[in-house]
């Protein structure tokens, strides 16, 4: 059974220090040497100066969540496909036999979202 001694935690004892301190000195760095500007012309919108007119918090439609969640879940896909194609001859008939069978579970789940109608941008 291999024992530990404490001598073996203080690289990572002075690294997780080391990172501490820094974030500490940073934070009371820019306190006591950032500038501190107390103005109403801080306080005023930044972008073009146009004063804001109306509600900033327009509704988004969910289907454009939906495309972006798909759209990770296929780029998913790619980097599962990619070390099997590189490694294809070497896993042989039960590598392919198991990304045939993977891509089976995708299709399925593509061939649910398009009966599903998260693709129909038409309807509202």
């Amino acid at each position: 059974m291999i024992k530990y001694l404490p001598s073996d935690y203080l690289p990572l004892l002075f690294q997780i220090a080391a990172a501490l301190g820094f974030v500490l000195f940073s934070i009371v760095a820019s306190r006591f040497l950032g500038p501190r500007v107390k103005s109403k012309k801080k306080e005023d919108p930044f972008e073009c100066g146009i004063e804001s007119q109306g509600d900033a918090r327009i509704p988004l439609n969910v289907r454009y969540f939906l495309i972006a969640i798909l759209f990770v879940l296929f780029d998913v896909e790619i980097i599962f496909m990619y070390p099997w194609a590189v490694n294809f001859k070497k896993l042989g008939w039960t590598g392919f036999n198991e990304m045939l069978l993977f891509v089976v579970f995708l299709m399925a789940g593509f061939y649910y979202i398009l009966k599903k109608g998260v693709l129909n941008w038409d309807e509202d």
